[in-house]
């Protein structure tokens, strides 16, 4: 079973930032209390480590149970 707290966003933007995001892909998103006021998100991107970027970026999204275990899966090979 996945960790209740993760999080997921789509990215809808990536200005100058075409290696490390890719457009309509689903990145985990890591809580950084710190960013918010910022109004930047802490993302998990193409480089496997996690990086803040503007949040107007990404839109958040609720994904299934069974769709977070094969995203878990995947990540962990």
């Amino acid at each position: 079973m996945m960790n209740a707290d993760k999080h997921f966003a789509v990215c809808v933007r990536n200005d100058d930032y075409e290696g490390a995001l890719e457009l309509r892909k689903i990145y985990e998103v890591l809580d950084d209390p710190d960013a918010e006021p910022h109004d930047l998100i802490r993302v998990i991107d193409e480089s496997g480590e996690d990086y803040l970027y503007p949040r107007e970026w990404f839109l958040s999204i609720e994904l299934s149970e069974r769709v977070e275990e094969a995203i878990a899966a995947i990540t962990s090979r």
